[in-house]
């Protein structure tokens, strides 16, 4: 036993180990006090996007204290470390090559302007609200697929970062936050042409009329920004016609996340108005009529 007791008073001594002692004392500490930042700001910050925000510069903020701590603590022994990792950084490097090109990924998604929390992208084949931004992956809340519209479909599907630099990332919310959409209306030959423009017309103003000018005005500083031409915003109705019908086309603008309700009033709206216009516009459809076959048999075949 005093033998035990010497080892361990002479391991203590040690002053690499006392080093080791005062890291992990360092770095408990930092823990802590994340924790504790973090449970402060759930308590006071009350809107989802910042608390997020907040939070994520909190853990930053530890990440930067550990490193500090270990700097300090090892300061006398930085020569021998670099060695270290020097020898150690080319198989490090070769092993972990997805998760150096995530962490740089990360990077350029935070410092590129590729997307933030909140905005609905298409990466990979994945088109989502992006709900976290980690030092590898990225988590989308994806929508479509098998639900139709852009409403949620239940996966939470998570990227590797390093997808930016193999994939063109698309943002329906970053610059311009809105889309265009249309609505087709097939409208039977010997309907009143010019009452079914103007009705349609009415409709469009009357659902996407604040949506149209709002992005104009965003529309207008894309144009500072960007070599593009302008573009008309307002709701645009055209038409074409072939042998069935005439097809009018309605194209409207509409925010990124309100273009499936957006179509639904419209919709709703549009059908209210060609029934209450009587025979004067009336919808083209393809009939299919079905004959009863003859009876037949089979026998002495």
């Amino acid at each position: 036993m005093p033998e035990s007791l010497e080892t361990l008073r002479e391991l203590l001594s040690d002053p690499f180990v006392a080093k080791l002692g005062s890291a992990a004392i360092g770095l408990l500490g930092v823990v802590i006090l994340v924790m504790i930042l973090k449970r402060v700001v759930s308590r006071y910050v009350q809107e989802a996007t910042t608390r997020y925000r907040v939070r994520k510069s909190v853990s930053f903020f530890g990440y930067f204290l550990g490193a500090l701590v270990l700097l300090v603590v090892f300061s006398d022994r930085l020569g021998q470390l670099t060695v270290i990792f020097g020898v150690a950084g080319a198989g490090i490097a070769f092993a972990l090559q997805e998760v150096i090109a995530s962490i740089a990924g990360w990077a350029a998604i935070s410092f590129g302007g590729f997307y933030e929390v909140g905005d609905r992208v298409e990466v990979g084949g994945i088109r989502g609200d992006v709900i976290d931004i980690g030092v590898l992956r990225t988590t989308i809340a994806e929508v479509g697929q098998w639900v139709n519209g852009d409403l949620y479909n239940g996966r939470v599907a998570r990227v590797a970062n390093s997808f930016v630099f193999k994939e063109p990332v698309v943002n329906y919310s970053g610059d311009f936050p809105f889309l265009w959409d249309e609505i087709v209306l097939p409208i039977r030959f010997g309907s009143d042409l010019d009452k079914t423009k103007e009705m349609i017309e009415s409709v469009g103003k009357e659902i996407c009329g604040e949506f149209a000018s709002d992005a104009a005005e965003i529309w207008k500083q894309m144009t500072s920004k960007y070599p593009v031409e302008l573009a008309t915003t307002e709701p645009l109705v055209t038409l074409t016609f072939d042998e069935n019908w005439v097809s009018f086309t309605l194209r409207y603008p509409v925010r990124f996340d309100r273009r499936r309700t957006t179509k639904h009033e419209l919709s709703y709206l549009l059908l209210k108005h060609i029934e209450s216009a009587g025979d004067s516009i009336s919808l083209g459809a393809t009939g299919l009529e079905l004959f009863p076959m003859k009876p037949f048999s089979l026998e002495g075949r």
